[in-house]
C-alpha cells in the first residue's frame, strides 16, 4: 500500500468520528522515569485509591485473604477456639398449649391468684414449676407464660373441664405435673394449639352445672326427714323448667351482678339455655343438676339467677319481679351458695371449624371418661356432703325466706362477698379484650357505641343494641349446629 493511499485513508477517518472526544473514564498520559521511580520507592500503605468502589473492593478482598490465612480456622468454617460464657443460659423451646384441666373448689379461695389465700393457680404453678417446665421467674409472674384462663371461679366453685393456655416446652408431660398437685386438681390433656390462642378470648361458650337437693323447690317441707324422703314430681320439674326458660335470650342483667347500671352495654349476656338437665338420688337425697350454657357470665350472675328462680317456685315472689329484674330498676335478687356450682365445659366452635385441618380439637373426647371419673370421686361427693352434713342449701333458706327485693335503706344488705373473696369489680368473664386474629370480635362490642352520646342511653337505644347481640349470636349458634 504506497504512502499516499494511507493518508487518504486516515482523513477520511477522522472526518467520520465525532469531534467530542469520548469519555471513557481511563486517563492516558505518558508518565516521566522520575514519576516511576517515585512510586516504586513510595510505601504501599500510603497509596491513594482516587475511587471509592476500588476502596471497598479492597477491603473486602483484605478480609477475606485474613480469613483464608487464618491458621486457626478449620475446613468447615469452624474456629478451634470457642468464648465460654461465664453465665450459661439454659434456653427451652417453649410453644402455646391448651391445658384441660378439673378441681374442686371446696376448701380454695377461687381459681384466680390471691395472695395470703389458697388458690388453684398457685397450686397449679407450683407443680409447673416442680417439674421444671417453668422458671423461678415464670413462677413469680404468671403472665411471663402468656397464661390465660377460660373461666374465673370464685371461692368454693369447682370446674369439670377448665381450660387455661399458656407456653411450655414441647416435651411435656400430663402425669408429671399431676405429681405436683393435690388429688382435688388433676390435670387432663394437653395440646398444641395456635401462637394466638386466648383461653378465654376464642371461647365461644361456657356451661355451667348448679347441683342443688330437690327439696329446695317445695316450700311445705320443713322436718330432715321429711326433706330426705322427698322426689320431686313431673309437674314440679316441669313449673322448675318453664321458670328456667325465662332467662333464655339476650336481656340486660344488671341486676344480677355488682356495680352494674340498666344503661351499661356490658351488663348485656346471651343464654344459650338453661333446664334441669337430671335428677340423682345420693345419701337417701335426692338431687337435681341444672345446665346453663351462656355466651359470657358476670360475677355472681349464675347463682343471683338461681337464687330468684327458687324464690319464684317457693311463691316469695312471682314472675313479675324476674321481669323487673330485666329493666331499668334497681332489684335486690338473693345469692345462692357457691357449693354447687361447676363449670362444666368450655366451648371453642369457631377455633376449631377454622383450624380442624392443622390442630387438634379441643372438644376432649379421649378425655371425657378420665373427667367423668373425676366429677364423680372428687366434686359430686364433696356438694352431697356439703349439703347433708354442712346443710348449705338449708341455711341458705331460712335467710331467703327474709329477703326483701326493694331496694331500701333499713333492709338488711346481700353480702355476696365471702371471706377471702376480694371486690374486684370484674366479668367472671371479660370479653372487653381484642382479640389478635381476624376472628369476629365480641358481640357485646356492638354496642359499645352507645357511650359516645355523652353517656344519655335511651331504652330504645338499649332494645336496638340487643337485638343487634341477638342477632350476631344466632349466627355463632347456627355455625355450632
Amino acid at each position: 500500500m504506497s504512502l499516499s493511499f494511507f493518508k487518504l485513508f486516515v482523513n477520511t477517518l477522522r472526518k467520520s468520528l465525532p469531534r467530542h472526544p469520548l469519555k471513557t473514564g481511563i486517563l492516558i498520559r505518558p508518565i516521566t522515569a522520575m514519576e516511576v521511580a517515585k512510586v516504586e520507592t513510595e510505601p504501599k500503605e500510603e497509596q491513594i485509591v482516587p475511587n471509592k468502589k476500588s476502596t471497598r473492593y479492597k477491603r473486602r478482598f483484605m478480609k477475606r485473604q485474613w480469613e483464608d490465612v487464618n491458621p486457626k480456622k478449620k475446613e468447615n468454617g469452624e474456629s478451634d477456639e470457642k468464648k465460654l460464657c461465664d453465665k450459661p443460659v439454659e434456653r427451652i423451646k417453649r410453644k402455646k398449649v391448651a391445658m384441660l384441666l378439673g378441681y374442686c373448689g371446696v376448701d380454695y379461695y377461687g381459681m384466680q391468684r390471691n395472695p395470703g389465700v389458697r388458690t388453684i393457680e398457685e397450686d397449679l404453678f407450683k407443680a409447673l414449676w416442680d417439674a421444671k417446665y417453668i422458671t423461678e421467674e415464670d413462677y413469680n409472674n404468671q403472665q411471663n407464660t402468656l397464661f390465660q384462663r377460660s373461666s374465673r371461679t370464685d371461692k368454693g366453685v369447682s370446674a369439670a373441664r377448665q381450660v387455661v393456655s399458656l407456653k411450655l416446652p414441647l416435651e411435656v408431660s400430663a402425669e408429671e405435673i399431676n405429681k405436683g398437685l393435690p388429688e382435688c386438681i388433676k390435670i387432663f390433656g394437653i395440646k398444641r394449639v395456635t401462637n394466638k390462642f386466648n383461653s378465654k378470648v376464642k371461647c365461644d361458650a361456657r356451661t355451667y352445672s348448679y347441683t342443688l337437693p330437690t327439696y329446695v323447690f317445695e316450700p311445705s317441707l320443713e322436718s330432715e326427714e321429711e326433706r330426705k324422703q322427698y322426689r320431686i314430681t313431673p309437674e314440679k320439674l316441669e313449673e322448675v323448667n318453664k321458670v328456667l326458660s325465662t332467662y333464655k335470650g339476650t336481656k340486660s342483667y344488671h341486676n344480677f351482678t355488682e356495680k352494674k347500671h340498666f344503661q351499661d352495654p356490658s351488663s348485656l349476656r346471651y343464654m344459650m339455655g338453661f333446664n334441669v338437665d337430671r335428677v340423682f338420688v345420693e345419701s337417701d337425697m335426692e338431687f337435681a343438676v341444672l345446665l346453663v350454657k351462656g355466651q359470657s357470665f358476670m360475677l355472681h350472675q349464675i347463682r343471683k339467677m338461681v337464687g330468684l328462680m327458687l324464690a319464684v317456685v317457693r311463691g316469695l315472689t312471682d314472675t313479675a319481679t324476674m321481669e323487673k329484674a330485666f329493666g331499668k330498676d334497681r332489684v335486690m335478687i338473693p345469692t345462692a351458695p357457691g357449693l354447687g356450682l361447676v363449670l362444666d365445659m368450655v366451648h371453642y366452635t369457631r377455633y376449631d371449624a377454622r383450624y380442624k385441618d392443622s390442630h387438634d380439637s379441643l372438644t376432649w373426647e379421649a378425655e371425657e371418661e378420665a373427667v367423668n371419673k373425676f366429677k364423680h370421686e372428687h366434686i359430686y361427693p364433696n356438694i352431697v356432703k356439703g349439703e347433708i352434713e354442712g346443710n348449705s342449701m338449708g341455711q341458705w333458706l331460712e335467710k331467703l325466706s327474709k329477703h326483701s327485693f326493694e331496694p331500701s335503706e333499713d333492709a338488711p344488705v346481700d353480702n355476696t362477698l365471702e371471706e377471702g373473696e376480694k371486690d374486684l369489680n370484674y366479668d367472671d368473664d371479660d370479653d372487653d379484650e381484642a382479640d389478635d386474629d381476624d376472628e369476629d370480635k365480641d358481640t357485646h362490642k356492638k354496642v359499645n357505641k352507645i357511650k359516645e352520646k355523652d353517656g344519655k342511653n335511651t331504652e330504645n337505644e338499649i332494645e336496638t343494641a340487643k337485638n343487634d347481640v341477638e342477632k350476631a349470636v344466632k349466627e355463632i349458634t347456627n355455625v355450632e349446629k
